[in-house]
């Protein structure tokens, strides 16, 4: 990892934004033939038929904006595309929205290539697999001219965080439409609150706290290996456990909470201190702490605590809040929808002091408004690529988690600019390689020693 200089690589970030907002406000205009007029169908491939690919693959489904069907399916597991086929085909079976006969049904870590190349320009890749294989999917994306929909988050680490940039940069030139799963952005209860806030209803935000504390959650805690998988095969089934597949469970799990608080406050922290810990670990194997406590710091001082924990027997509480100088902005209540957005005077959550609360229940599914936000922009051919903000999102949740795993405190220049990317030659894998993280004699992996590794998250 690069010691801090002068900010230059802040800058350079910024500056990469600033020229991809120019780039697409010049293209707004342009016919590039990568979008579908009114009375075309939308052909769309999964890529990752696990739950997440299932659910968004579902959700795109059912805008009612013209024809739309998914015509190509790939894993690299068979289970988890007979299992996405069998869910979306008791929905959408019927009514020829899911044509994915079994040719089309694609194996491998090539596989991506197979079920893209069956679109026409101007169609749409899903891209749901673990975020590790992100910026190799985007790439071929890109080559075939097609508008996208990738899950978060869309980095793991600073040397990917920059490909995904330079990436961006091609999808923005050829007028591509990109969606990231940050899909509480597409709230209408948090787009109200947040216009409120920047009207200034709690004043000048002061401090922001953020929770994700639950018990075990997806794959988080992962146990030893069976005899005879393949090491591969079997992170990849287990990926939560593993930063270089998906950053973890700071990175799968405490993004949401992250970029919607940066939102409201309209700015991302420039530096992070953490601490965490492991616990009652049993004979798991993870990369995992159990516990991780956050102090995220903005340009103006402002700080944003966030806490997450996945311990059984604990507290739980899912929720974002932003403290101001006129009162409290409750961001969500529990879990991701509905967000029940609402303004307190003062700082207690007490029903006399309520100012202002979105109306329930909230009957749209941000989950759903997010595909209907990119069908719309396809279809109307207009400027919409969220790759920019997928990656702030992204690598600003990385900063924090490297800060609790180093113990130091992180500065964005330095996640920009660390060195350490967790699998260099993912887009060389086949079903036959080794994993780029190897277990020990015993079964076990490394884990992060905070104060002894210090400018890397784990040796």
């Amino acid at each position: 990892m690069t010691s801090p200089s002068s900010g230059a690589s802040r800058r350079d970030f910024l500056k990469t934004s600033a020229t991809a907002a120019a780039v697409t406000a010049t293209l707004s205009n342009v016919a590039s033939g990568m979008y579908v007029s009114q009375d075309d169908t939308i052909s769309i491939a999964l890529v990752g038929c696990g739950g997440r690919g299932t659910g968004a693959a579902g959700n795109a489904l059912s805008v009612d904006n013209g024809p739309i069907k998914i015509v190509a399916m790939a894993d690299v597991f068979q289970k988890n595309i007979d299992a996405s086929h069998g869910n979306l085909s008791k929905e959408f079976g019927a009514n020829g929205k899911l044509d994915v006969p079994p040719e089309r049904r694609f194996i491998g870590f090539d596989a991506y290539k197979q079920a893209m190349d069956v679109l026409k320009p101007g169609d749409v890749v899903i891209l749901t697999t673990p975020p590790a294989f992100r910026w190799v999917h985007y790439t071929y994306a890109i080559e075939k001219g097609l508008n996208v929909f990738m899950e978060k988050p869309v980095t793991v680490d600073g040397p990917t965080t920059k490909r995904m940039l330079a990436l961006n940069d091609k999808a923005i030139e050829k007028n591509l439409k990109v969606a990231v799963g940050l899909m509480c952005r597409h709230c209408e209860a948090r787009r109200e609150l947040f216009d409120r806030i920047q009207n200034g209803e709690i004043g000048d935000i002061t401090m922001m706290r953020a929770y994700r504390m639950a018990g075990p959650t997806g794959t988080a805690a992962t146990g030893p290996k069976p005899e005879g998988v393949s090491e591969l095969l079997y992170q990849i089934s287990r990926f939560h456990g593993f930063l270089w597949l998906s950053g973890g469970a700071v990175s799968d799990f405490l993004i949401h909470n992250i970029d919607e608080s940066c939102w409201m406050k309209n700015a991302w922290p420039v530096s992070c201190k953490a601490n965490g810990g492991r616990h009652y670990r049993g004979d798991n194997v993870d990369q995992n702490f159990d516990n991780y406590s956050m102090e995220y710091t903005f340009d103006d001082g402002t700080k944003l605590f966030v806490n997450g924990r996945t311990i059984p027997g604990c507290h739980q509480e899912f929720a974002s809040y932003a403290h101001g100088t006129k009162g409290l902005g409750v961001i969500s209540s529990a879990s991701h929808w509905p967000s029940r957005a609402r303004i307190y005077t003062g700082h207690n959550e007490d029903a006399k002091n309520l100012a202002w609360e979105y109306p329930q229940p909230e009957k749209n599914n941000p989950y759903v408004d997010e595909w209907k936000h990119l069908i719309a922009a396809i279809r109307n051919n207009e400027k919409y690529n969220e790759v920019e903000r997928g990656c702030m999102a992204s690598v600003v949740t990385s900063m924090g988690r490297m800060a609790a795993h180093t113990g130091q405190e992180i500065t964005l220049e330095q996640m920009m600019n660390c060195e350490h990317e967790f699998a260099p030659d993912i887009d060389k894998l086949t079903l036959e390689s080794e994993a780029p993280l190897v277990a020990d004699a015993e079964g076990k992996y490394p884990i992060p020693l905070p104060g002894l590794e210090k400018t890397r998250e784990y040796a």
